[in-house]
Formats: C-alpha cells, structure tokens, sequence
C-alpha cells in the first residue's frame, strides 16, 4: 500500500472523529419529574409546562422537565414526603399540606385576610414571600414562584344566601379545621368531606352549601345542582412552585438562576392564565343559570372571625406573619 495514502487516510479519520466529538454535547442530560393535582389545561399545569420549557432553554438542554398532572404520582401528601425526601424534584401544592412542615403558612388560608389577589401578592413578592421562602427551604422545599390558588365563595343549593345571617344553620362542606372555625363562627354547621363526594353529598340533600373558587365550581359541575353563589371570597390564598432541596443543592449557580427565572416568569402566566379562566367559568356557569349574589359589605363577617384571629394572634407560630398583614391592609 502507498504509504503516502496510509498516512493520509490516518489523518481523515481523526479529523473526522474530532469533528464528531466536537458536535456532541459535553454534559450530561438530566430528567427530571414534576407533579400537581390538576388536569391537563388547566391553568396550573400550562404554567408548569411553561417552567419546564423555559428552564430547557435557559439551561441549554441539560435539564429536561417532564409534567405529571391530575395527582398521578400519589396525593397531594404523598407528594410532599417525595419531595422532602428528593423521589420527587419538583411539585405546585396548595399551602394547607406544607402546614406541619411550616406552621407560619396556615395564616394564609385564615378568611378575609385579604381583599384580592392583587393584595396578597403584595406580600408574597415582598418581604413576607421571602420569609416564607426561607422557612420552606430550611424544611426541605425551595420555592420558585407563588401561584394564584384563587378566591373562595359559597354555593347553594337549597338556600339563596344574600346575607351573613341566611346560612345560620346551613349544612356547609368543609376541608381543614380553619374552614370548619369559620363556618362555626357563621352559626352553620360544617360536614367534613372528601372533594370528589361533594356532587354526591348535594345530590342526596345531605349539604347545602359548599365553598370554593368559581373555576373548580364550574369544571366538578357543582353548578348544575348548586345555582346559588354567593361571592364574599372569604378565602384568598396562595399555591406555590417549589423544587426539592435534593435537586437544588446539585445545581449549579447558572442554573439556580435560570430555575428561578423560569420559576418568576411561570407564576406570572399561571396568574394570568387563573384571571381568564375565572371569567370563562363565571360565563359558563351564569349561562347555565347560576345566580351570583356579592357581599357589598364584609364587616360582619370580619367581626365573626374575631375569635380565629385571636386564635392564630396567640400562636408564636403565626404571630409574626399574622401581624404583618394586618398591620399593613
């Protein structure tokens, strides 16, 4: 063989392979999982694949997030151990399940905190988010943006409330225990219920109100049976975006950046993409014959929850935050 040819050949070929390594990538790709408890098109799981394309582009491909809606990995508890525990890297939860972890959030969920979204965030993208944000992380949970987790109001179906004083004695669905004090605190009665036995429980007249956002009044199909709203959006709380402190501590200073920019930017949409899908369902609902009666005064019911803010006034737990919201409304 010529031995100038050999020579020659030699040396296509190893350009060649650096041509081909050069063009590969140099790092590593990297899944990850991200979990809610909504369904698909919904306003949460659009603005979480949102933050998943965002974060791809922002860290050039080496992070890749898959979204798992409609609570397919486990409940929402469930998901909360995953997280602590690194099995799950990132989920949007309602601030109710992070309680135990972080007592301070349960003053969220106190009714007629806050007037509108508007005002809450005012907090939550202040100094008061911050706060949160540190103590969430100190338990395990790293929060990137603070979701619209909507107004609450009640919805009848055998009464037609348009005062404080018509749901004395109404059988009213409740969730948690601040919601059970609440309708206590009403003269009403609270029947503790799953979510998903909501419909049923109206169906068989063993309920008459419920309490929710319009949205999910709408999507559950409560309005069919329950015409009567009665919009005093006594509740205003937050969800929030979080990753696992497991992923966090293995990124590095470029992508925490890039996490927390698509984090910022994602809450935005979602709170955007909740405003119009809040008056989708009001369209929807009223064209169905819902009824929607709003409170034009809400001092009676503050003065109602006088006793639960007390409660809460007297927890060091929830002072603090407690006392920066009503000292600044």
């Amino acid at each position: 063989m010529n031995p100038l040819l050999t020579f020659w050949n030699r040396r296509c070929a190893l350009w060649a392979l650096a041509a081909a390594l050069c063009a590969a990538p140099a790092w590593a790709q990297t899944r990850l999982r991200a979990w809610n408890v909504h369904p698909e098109g919904y306003p949460v799981t659009q603005a979480m694949k949102s933050f998943a394309e965002d974060v791809k582009r922002g860290t050039q491909g080496r992070y890749q997030i898959e979204v798992f809606s409609n609570a397919s990995l486990g409940d929402q508890p469930k998901a909360v151990q995953m997280i602590k525990s690194g099995e799950l890297d990132i989920a949007e939860f309602s601030v109710g399940p992070l309680a135990d972890a972080v007592p301070g959030v349960r003053v969220l969920s106190l009714p007629f905190l806050f007037h509108d979204s508007a005002h809450m965030f005012r907090y939550l993208d202040g100094a008061l988010g911050e706060r949160y944000a540190a103590s969430l992380k100190a338990a395990g949970f790293v929060v990137l943006g603070w979701y619209d987790g909507g107004a609450r109001s009640f919805y009848c179906a055998t009464r037609k409330p348009s005062s404080l004083r018509e749901l004395a004695g109404a059988n009213i669905r409740v969730r948690s225990e601040i919601f059970t004090e609440m309708v206590q605190l009403l003269d009403a009665k609270p029947v503790p219920l799953a979510f998903k036995d909501v419909l049923e429980a109206f169906e068989k007249g063993s309920i008459d109100c419920a309490e929710n956002n319009i949205p999910s009044y709408e999507s559950t199909g409560h309005y069919k049976v329950a015409k009567h709203v009665y919009v005093t959006n006594h509740v205003i709380s937050p969800e929030v975006l979080l990753v696992s402190t497991a992923l966090w501590s293995k990124l590095s200073e470029t992508d925490r950046a890039a996490f927390q920019d698509a984090g910022r930017r994602s809450a935005l949409l979602m709170r955007d993409l909740w405003n119009q899908r809040v008056a989708q369902a009001q369209e929807v609902t009223a064209k169905h014959g819902a009824q929607f009666i709003r409170v034009k005064d809400a001092s009676a019911f503050v003065r109602r929850m006088s006793p639960l803010y007390a409660k809460y006034m007297k927890d060091p737990a929830t002072r603090e935050e407690l006392l920066t919201i009503i000292s600044n409304k």
